[in-house]
């Protein structure tokens, strides 16, 4: 079964299934790791130069024993039988997707609105989000989810799918730990300043190719999904750039653009506000109708993404 075969199935496989929730989930079983690994570190080194040392340690071990891990399931599967290697090859890149966990947030989110269930609304954004989503009025809400549509489009589908066309499934799982070590240590705050600083910059690293190669791909989407990506354009060259991220900016501003509204604002944290830059011109409110079109647009842009890299695949 050659890796295009493989990945296409487990794009599909993604899209039926959605994301396997359980204990034994490769990325819970790297986010344990990081607990463990960061608790040992956090007992050798005390000091801000030291943990920023300990936090550069804890990216090479928790990303090289994801990568050598996976690495040797599958080679140890391919040994016991073709077919099993196969499998679990196939069954270890599914994991790496979030296609259909990306739309299933989402639109819940969507649906509790149009159910009125506001509270249970601001209840499941907060599940997808760090900001506060108490007493989060309906247009922030709707905002604070496409936000978070499009910059998961990069790091849950374009970037593992491309590590995976590069790679196969031990690569695109060593960037899951790239993404997991950045989600879970990669705060600039008191804790995690100094612990975690390696761990943000790896992922911007990680991401920066695959996030502009990415805007490619939404441009792409919005055009068959025939909505006006002058905007999507015009916004990215204009505004990306203001993001704190040097990646979540693209996905963000072409998203504004296209859907014709304005992302950004105030956020709090911890009651904490903070200020993002404005992306895209406010022509109107943002809608719950704008996270269905996020959705879509997300999904069409994974598509896409999906295949070009098999075509790239086939032509090799």
């Amino acid at each position: 079964m050659s890796m295009s075969i493989i990945i296409l199935s487990a794009f599909l496989l993604d899209i039926i299934l959605g994301d396997p929730v359980r204990p034994t989930h490769p990325i819970v079983l790297i986010g344990k790791l990081i607990v463990v690994i960061e608790k040992s570190l956090r007992e050798i080194f005390k000091t801000s130069k030291g943990l920023k040392i300990a936090g550069v340690i804890l990216w090479f071990v928790t990303v090289f024993l994801a990568y050598i891990t996976t690495y040797c399931i599958i080679k140890a599967a391919y040994k016991f039988s073709p077919w099993f290697g196969h499998g679990m090859s196939l069954w270890l890149t599914y994991t790496v997707l979030a296609v259909r966990n990306l739309a299933d947030e989402a639109l819940g989110i969507y649906r509790e609105i149009k159910r009125s269930d506001i509270n249970e609304a601001r209840k499941r954004l907060s599940y997808i989000v760090g900001r506060d989503t108490e007493d989060m009025p309906v247009d922030e809400i709707c905002r604070a989810t496409v936000e978070t549509a499009a910059e998961n489009t990069i790091d849950g589908i374009i970037s593992p799918l491309i590590y995976a066309f590069i790679g196969g499934a031990p690569l695109a799982m060593a960037y899951k730990a790239i993404n997991t070590l950045d989600s879970m240590v990669g705060y600039k705050n008191e804790k995690y300043e100094s612990f975690g600083w390696f761990s943000a910059k790896m992922d911007d690293l990680a991401n920066y190719i695959p996030a502009r190669i990415g805007g490619i791909f939404i441009l792409m989407a919005a055009a068959l999904m025939k909505l006006d990506i002058g905007p999507g354009i015009k916004t990215v060259l204009s505004d990306a750039k203001k993001h704190k991220s040097p990646n979540s900016g693209i996905p963000e501003a072409i998203t504004a653009g296209v859907l014709g509204i304005r992302l950004g604002g105030w956020n709090y944290y911890g009651g904490v506000a903070s200020f993002r830059e404005y992306m895209g011109e406010k022509l109107r409110e943002t809608e719950p109708e704008d996270i269905k079109t996020a959705v879509k647009l997300s999904f069409i842009t994974a598509i896409v993404a999906l295949i070009v890299g098999e075509i790239i695949l086939i032509l090799k």
